[in-house]
């Protein structure tokens, strides 16, 4: 907590570059303001366990390894915010430097500002090349100075993060899934600050077919435009790209190709000549600029011939993708609401005697997970005994007592003492309990995933407007077996309903 009372969270998503550790190190020694804890989630394919030399700690300030399992920069960043619990979370990707002033620069651009603002952003540096000028690969890298909303180095408010569902997961890499988040958080009334912070972000380097790699960011520029309109690129502060001049001359070589085998040859000279000029053009637009260097301008020439139609392949790809999945987003999930009774403990009817408590295998290592991966975990459940006189609410406290001395604490117990046609709304299969947990929690109700063992647990959470999961006993009519196994939400045991709510190992294992 900094002097006047602001508190913010250091987020770092990786795929574990050598510059972390430098990053690492430098907001050790950076002076001002330390943050409650850095955050470090490892953004790497099949990569569930801490690696080795990660540190706990540095200079003091406690570091919380994560993973998201490779499902890229959107994922890693929501992972790492969700598990914060600071009001603010900054940040940063793994390979920028910071200043030496950093966390004091950081808090003089978050104080003060009202509770409408959303996100401050730092200005961003890149290293222009010394003695000459920039390649492709390096301008695409310099682009960045002049980008809005770049999350390099992002402070944002937890809560506005929670009220629009945190970063789209359908973004798979860095593009895009950053100027998405602003135009949501603007939409949702939300400002957005530049702050007078300065960091620096490496110059790109060379790869091969880099330009060609690239285009990959096409299929995400599809959802921006389902999203937020076709005039998306103007209110991101973007330039008017080049799908249509790419689609050109990617028309013009496959017209020259079929008009080739058809014989047309008429048709083959003018299609070849337009595709030729298109190609041209683009070529010479991209080696003027440069260092027009031999090696520099015959890659200009052979990737000018093959951006145009991956970029259009991509872009086809993107609008299938989004026309498939629609507009939703796909979020976190902030909270797991479990019902008691034959889905923690084993069920004993009207029980009343604390000792009576017997956890269900599995659930106090899927509860742990949960809860150091930073998911909120609560209690649903019906006691119609106290209603019917079976059970006196002081034995159901001293029972929950006891289920929370067993399987540890939950963050919000909610419980229905009616009885079956009194006539409240908070009796399963109805929503209340729901609602009533996620606005104890501070969550959205359709962040919260509601576990049981019968329909009526089911039909609540999607009541309400969250994700049912059906973890079944001997005692689960077969009908609600049914209608889970179809619609895609039948479990085996707490664990695989973990997994099938999307919080697999992939993304709930940490230190």
């Amino acid at each position: 907590m900094t002097s006047d009372g602001l508190r913010y969270t250091v987020v770092v998503p990786t795929v574990l570059r050598p510059s972390l550790h430098v990053l690492l190190r430098a907001l050790a020694e950076t002076t001002g303001p330390q943050p409650s804890e850095i955050i470090v989630v490892v953004d790497l394919p099949g990569h569930f366990a801490p690696p080795d030399g990660l540190p706990t700690s540095v200079a003091g300030i406690p570091v919380r390894r994560l993973s998201s399992g490779g499902r890229g920069p959107a994922a890693a960043r929501n992972r790492g915010w969700s598990a914060a619990t600071e009001p603010w979370v900054a940040f940063l990707d793994d390979d920028v430097v910071v200043s030496d002033d950093w966390a004091r620069r950081l808090v003089e651009d978050l104080t003060g500002l009202g509770p409408e603002a959303a996100a401050s952003y730092a200005s961003i540096e890149v290293p222009t090349p010394i003695g000459r000028r920039p390649t492709d690969d390096e301008r695409r890298t310099l682009a960045l100075q002049d980008a809005r909303w770049i999350t390099a180095d992002a402070a944002m408010r937890r809560s506005a993060l929670m009220a629009v569902g945190g970063f789209d997961e359908r973004f798979p890499r860095a593009y895009r899934e950053d100027a998405d988040l602003a135009l949501r958080l603007t939409d949702a009334g939300f400002t957005l600050h530049a702050g007078a912070r300065v960091t620096t972000h490496p110059i790109g380097r060379a790869r091969p077919f880099g330009s060609v790699r690239a285009q990959a960011g096409n299929a995400d520029n599809a959802l921006m435009r389902r999203r937020h309109g076709p005039d998306w690129r103007r209110t991101a502060g973007e330039g008017p790209g080049r799908i249509g001049r790419h689609a050109f001359t990617t028309v013009s070589a496959g017209l020259t190709l079929v008009a080739a085998v058809s014989g047309r040859r008429r048709t083959v000279a003018a299609a070849a000549a337009a595709w030729l000029a298109s190609t041209t053009w683009f070529a010479l637009a991209r080696v003027a600029p440069g260092p027009r260097t031999v090696r520099e301008i015959l890659d200009m020439v052979g990737t000018s011939i093959l951006v145009p139609p991956a970029a259009v392949l991509h872009r086809i790809r993107g609008e299938i993708a989004v026309s498939r999945s629609g507009t939703s987003i796909r979020s976190p999930v902030l909270a797991v609401l479990f019902d008691r009774d034959d889905t923690i403990i084993h069920d004993v009817p009207y029980l009343s005697d604390f000792r009576g408590v017997d956890p269900v295998p599995g659930a106090e290592e899927v509860l742990a997970t949960l809860r150091a991966a930073g998911v909120l975990v609560g209690v649903v459940s019906n006691q119609s005994g106290v209603a019917h006189g079976r059970i006196t609410a002081t034995q159901l406290r001293e029972v929950n007592d006891e289920v929370e001395r067993r399987l540890g604490r939950f963050d919000t117990w909610q419980i229905c003492p009616h009885a079956g046609g009194a006539g409240c709304a908070c009796r399963k299969p109805l929503p209340g309990l729901i609602f009533r947990a996620a606005a104890d929690l501070g969550v959205p109700v359709e962040r919260c995933v509601v576990i049981g063992d019968t329909g009526a647990d089911v039909d609540a959470a999607r009541a309400a407007g969250a994700i049912g999961i059906l973890v079944p006993t001997d005692r689960t009519l077969r009908a609600e077996v049914d209608r889970a196994r179809a619609d895609g939400s039948l479990a085996t045991d707490l664990a695989s309903a973990v997994e099938l709510a999307g919080l697999g190992r992939d993304r709930i294992v940490d230190s």
